[in-house]
């Protein structure tokens, strides 16, 4: 007698049940973004009542020169975020994934602890540390987002390290043995078998740590030294009174960078695959 086979639980919804599921969260999702980049083209202040298209918000946004500084010093930020995050959360996962060492669980439950730790309390943590070593915050620009920089590398490189880690997990260690019987050096198979298997998870780890670090706005706001501002901060004290279409497009431009980043990171990631 033949057994029958299981369904899942989603199987019994049917197709139309379950497009109509998606798109609903797919509406639910994007639909406050989609009325801020409408009211964004508003001619008027007020974010209720449309009154007609009009560019002038993008045009006061990029006249005004503190959201002009605080939007490019968020996109240096998180630019050397994710280099130095890519770098040591990518070490962090080979060395997690290939050696085994005493305490290897414990090290590695504690490089997720910026995961798990609330927000508030890491920025608290950060700024009682700062205080404490007594670093200095007169520096002249760029030196004075170091604090911040390495603040966003402490929160941003475990999760590169998760998602590079996972993707290891995947690895054929056949083909490193073939390497290096083919006489590759223990570099060489770690450059050119190793590192072209974790580029997928290396992508999608530095794209978490650019959009992790762009848009962080409690642990910055902490780390942060007198007179640097980033963009979420100064986004911040401009809605504390009212939201303005100058808000709604500085934040549009900011999903566009977003969305593209995304894009050409996704691009990147599938390249490999279609050469091989």
């Amino acid at each position: 007698m033949r057994k029958r086979r299981s369904r899942a639980p989603l199987d019994y919804l049917g197709m139309p049940a379950m497009k109509a599921w998606l798109a609903g969260v797919f509406v639910f999702l994007y639909t406050p973004l989609f009325i801020l980049i409408m009211f964004s083209f508003n001619n008027s202040k007020a974010n209720i009542v449309w009154k007609g298209f009009t560019f002038k918000w993008y045009v006061k946004a990029f006249e005004n020169t503190q959201l002009r500084e605080a939007l490019f010093n968020s996109l240096l930020i998180a630019g050397l975020c994710t280099v130095i995050s890519l770098v040591l959360g990518a070490l962090m996962a080979f060395v997690f994934w290939r050696f085994k060492f005493p305490f290897k669980g414990t090290l590695e439950s504690g490089m997720s602890l910026p995961i798990v730790v609330p927000e508030i309390c890491f920025g608290v943590a950060v700024l009682l540390f700062f205080a404490r070593i007594g670093f200095p915050t007169d520096l002249p620009y760029p030196f004075n987002l170091t604090q911040i920089i390495l603040a966003h590398v402490t929160f941003s490189f475990p999760f590169v390290g998760v998602v590079v880690r996972a993707r290891l997990e995947s690895f054929n260690n056949e083909l490193e043995a073939a390497a290096l019987d083919l006489g590759a050096s223990p570099f060489q198979a770690f450059r050119d078998v190793i590192i072209p298997h974790m580029y997928p998870g290396l992508i999608a780890g530095g794209l978490l740590a650019f959009t992790l670090s762009l848009d962080d706005f409690v642990i910055t706001f902490f780390a942060s030294g007198p007179g640097t501002i980033t963009f979420p901060v100064k986004v911040y004290s401009m809605v504390r009174f009212s939201v303005t279409p100058e808000v709604n497009a500085a934040s549009t431009i900011i999903i566009l960078i977003t969305v593209l980043a995304t894009i050409l990171a996704l691009r990147a990631q599938t390249r490999p695959a279609k050469e091989t």
